[in-house]
């Protein structure tokens, strides 16, 4: 490791030494003054501990990145189907209420933005996504009624007057047990459709390694065992629903099935009735007689 901090420093330094201020100012913000110090100005790269801080922060900021876009797909497809098929409201519902939770609690306790900014971003869209939903089952006045529990949520868990930071601690909790059941009704809705039907492979995917991540960084930067154990918990039940995701891809829904037998029986029934006689002399080709030949008349 000496070797290797030998050969690049004189690489390195150069560029590290003269970054533009505002660039120099995020990276301390992000891993502090020591740390920047060590791992940019010194190139020390034997500095386990703000390599580890670094690699953590570097994370953090992907799946915040990543979270602006993680339910696009989910959305887009809701959009062109119509259809709310494989997708579960209730665990839409859960996972919303845990998210609007610990993004109160992560903010009101002062920890880094790097650590939680997902929850903001995966919290819009979950909104948008349950709209959706409940639109396309046809409660569109309970989507609206949704959006306004949503806000006075929003206004009461911010508030230390309504919400002291002790209740919020109990919520947490809570939010934690929420996050985790959320994903039952939804590998549970999987299974009975026997097709993941319109759920984004994408989010499914994404969840599962941004949890796994979220695992590292809290262990890192967050000394908080409510919110570790809830990112744990989330692994296990997003690895489910990944199994799910793989075994069930490509396969129609009961519905979808549903609806093409129907459809091929319609197609059978019209092409047999377009091929059944259409007049009695047809009739009676048909079932064996013979027609009766015409007589001529002859003139006198």
């Amino acid at each position: 490791m000496d070797s290797l901090k030998t050969t690049l420093q004189p690489i390195l330094q150069p560029i590290t030494h003269n970054l533009p201020g505002p660039i120099r100012d995020l990276g301390v913000s992000l891993i502090g003054e020591k740390c920047y110090s060590s791992l940019l100005l010194d190139i020390d790269v034997t500095d386990a501990d703000c390599l580890k801080l670094a690699i953590s922060k570097a994370l953090g900021v992907g799946i915040v990145a990543a979270s602006s876009i993680v339910k696009v797909p989910q959305i887009l497809n809701l959009v062109r189907s119509k259809s709310a098929s494989g997708v579960s409201f209730l665990s839409y519902l859960l996972e919303t209420t845990s998210y609007l939770i610990s993004l109160a609690y992560n903010v009101r306790n002062g920890f880094p933005f790097s650590t939680y900014g997902e929850t903001a971003l995966i919290l819009g869209q979950n909104v948008i996504i349950t709209v959706l939903v409940l639109n396309y089952s046809g409660k569109a006045s309970l989507a609206a009624l949704l959006v306004a529990v949503l806000g006075a949520s929003v206004a009461t868990l911010f508030s230390e007057a309504l919400v002291n930071m002790d209740t919020l601690g109990y919520l947490q909790a809570g939010a934690g047990t929420l996050g985790v059941a959320s994903k039952l009704p939804q590998i549970l809705a999987v299974y009975q459709e026997g097709s993941t039907g319109q759920l984004s492979a994408f989010a499914v995917f994404n969840y599962l390694l941004g949890s796994a991540v979220r695992i590292f960084t809290t262990f890192q930067e967050v000394d908080d065992k409510l919110i570790l154990y809830g990112f744990v918990a989330g692994f296990v039940l997003n690895c489910v629903l990944a199994a799910q995701m793989v075994y069930y891809w490509n396969t129609p829904s009961a519905k979808a099935l549903g609806k093409r037998k129907e459809k091929l029986a319609v197609q059978s029934q019209s092409q047999s009735q377009s091929s059944a006689p259409t007049s009695a002399a047809d009739a009676g080709v048909s079932s064996g007689v013979p027609k009766k030949a015409p007589t001529t008349r002859r003139r006198g």
